[in-house]
């Protein structure tokens, strides 16, 4: 598959960072093709300003700056996120990043007379998270895991009507062992590979 692989996080040493590797490598292993967008070391700017909002029912076009999300986009059969959890769901970057690109006419469109939104990014299959929480768990499953239902629900919406998404949760970070975190990265490459067969 085309796979793209959008990470987030600032800290290059992170064990996010960690997970990204491994889970390109394994990708690469089984000779999907790769794009990795890092959104932290593009820099990439995830405020939604009030032009731009205005820009909101015309066509990309009206925003050159993200020409090359929307080839992304309109390339990939699979988006692999890989992300922390913080405050129970997606870090301001990767929404930021979410509010910018899925944009009309690249993720829905809206007909002239009609009352909603039509999927357009019928290309995309397969959504892949994966994700660390600090809190266990149960923490997580009392919170509703609002990350969990952006990308299973929303996201997955605009995609095509036979796409299958995957969460793969490390919980328990902040209180884990050098042992449990490496028999993660252990298994997550290849957890990520089953998710898009």
């Amino acid at each position: 598959m085309k796979a793209l692989v959008v990470y987030v996080h600032p800290l290059a040493n992170s064990f996010n960072g960690a997970v990204r590797d491994v889970v390109v490598n394994e990708l690469t292993a089984a000779h999907h093709e790769i794009r990795l967008r890092d959104l932290y070391a593009e820099n990439f700017d995830p405020f939604l300003s009030a032009t731009e909002r205005a820009l909101h029912h015309t066509p990309p076009s009206t925003r050159p700056e993200l020409a090359t999300d929307v080839a992304d986009l309109r390339w990939c059969d699979a988006i692999v996120f890989i992300y922390p959890t913080w405050w129970a769901g997606l870090p301001a970057m990767l929404k930021g990043w979410i509010d910018r690109t899925w944009m009309n006419e690249v993720a829905w469109v809206l007909p002239v007379g009609a009352n909603t939104i039509r999927p357009r990014l019928t290309n995309i299959r397969r959504l892949v998270a994966v994700t660390t929480h600090g809190s266990s768990k149960l923490v997580n499953a009392l919170q509703g895991e609002p990350g969990k239902r952006i990308i299973s629900r929303s996201i997955r919406v605009m995609c095509n009507r036979w796409c299958r998404s995957r969460w793969i949760a490390f919980y328990g970070l902040d209180k884990s062992t050098q042992e449990q975190r490496e028999k993660h990265l252990d298994t997550v490459g290849q957890r990520v590979v089953r998710a898009l067969r």
